[in-house]
Formats: structure tokens, sequence, C-alpha cells
């Protein structure tokens, strides 16, 4: 079983939630992967060098090092964003371009989404967890 990172996610390992670290420990033992997206690497990324944040730059780094990033990088990738796109917009529940694409790197790799964040809840098919409940 592999998880896949969302901002919201990182932001409370960066911030000490024990919940979050806990699971994030138990998962680690259990021998699974876990990942950090590249739209959510470039989310927390950007917001902490626009603040100046040091401290948390170079944990954040550190933290990127010991998951590693899953990036999109393949057609099926961007096949499944424009299908999770062109549903949600028939139904008229478009969400986020960044959490779709997301979403589309989590499905095509069928691995587990870990996220706090409900939009993810209208994309059918996809698998969340969430560490912060």
């Amino acid at each position: 079983m592999t998880y896949v990172l969302d901002t919201n996610i990182i932001t409370g390992i960066l911030k000490g939630n024990e919940k979050v670290k806990k699971r994030t420990q138990e998962v680690i033992v259990e021998g699974k992967e876990i990942f950090i997206n590249g739209i959510s690497y470039y989310e927390i990324k950007r917001g902490l060098l626009a603040a100046n944040a040091t401290a948390q730059l170079n944990r954040f780094d550190l933290l990127c090092k010991k998951f590693g990033l899953i990036l999109l990088d393949t057609q099926p990738i961007f096949d499944e964003a424009a299908e999770i796109y062109a549903n949600l917009q028939q139904k008229g529940e478009l969400i986020e371009d960044a959490d779709i694409l997301i979403a589309s790197v989590v499905k095509t790799r069928d691995f587990i989404l870990v996220s706090d964040d409900t939009d993810f809840d209208r994309i059918r098919g996809l698998r969340i967890e969430n560490w912060l409940t």
C-alpha cells in the first residue's frame, strides 16, 4: 500500500500534529511507502519561501528526502485528470485544478490519498484517508 500526502497533511506534520505523526510512524513501521505529491511540494515550498520560514524550510526539505516526490510525469495521469475534470464539470461540482491533478496521480497509480480536504470526496473511485481526524 502506498500513500500520497496532500498539502494539509504535510502542514500537519510540519506543525507537529500528534495524530499525523503517530499515523505516519505506524505506516512506516508497517513497511508501507509514503510520498509527497509534486503539487503539494510546490504549494508548501512557495508558502515557506514567501514567509521566509527558514527553520520550516529545512524540516520540509528533510521530509521530502525521507518520503520522496510523486510527479505528474505520464500521459495517463493527464488523461485521468481530464476525465475527472469533465465528470465534475458535467455534475456542476468542479474543484481546483491542483486537486484534480493530485487526484489523477493517486488514481492512476492506485495509491491512497491522505487529505483533510472534502473536495476530494467528489471524485469517484479515489481512495482517501484522513490522518487529521
